[in-house]
C-alpha cells in the first residue's frame, strides 16, 4: 500500500525536489513549501519510490491536500 504525503497547513509550493519514479529514503525531502513566509520541508516518513507526485512549483495547497505517494 502507498503511503500518502499530505499537507498539514496551507502553503505554496515552493520547489519540487523529486520526479515521479525518483527512489527516496525516509528522512529525504520531497518538495519545500512556503507558508507565512516560512520554508517547510516536506519529507519522506519511508524508503520506496515516488509512485505519484501532485504538486508543481507554485501552485497552492490547502490542509490535507496529497503532496505525493510513496509505495
Amino acid at each position: 500500500m502507498a503511503q500518502q504525503i499530505v499537507a498539514e497547513l496551507a502553503a505554496n509550493v515552493w520547489k519540487v525536489l523529486v520526479a515521479e519514479g525518483s527512489p527516496v529514503a525516509a528522512g529525504d525531502t520531497l518538495v519545500i513549501l512556503e507558508s507565512m513566509k516560512m520554508e517547510i520541508p516536506v519529507e519522506a516518513e519511508t524508503a520506496g519510490t515516488v509512485s505519484k507526485l501532485a504538486v508543481s512549483e507554485g501552485g497552492v495547497l490547502q490542509e490535507g491536500d496529497l503532496i505525493a505517494e510513496i509505495s
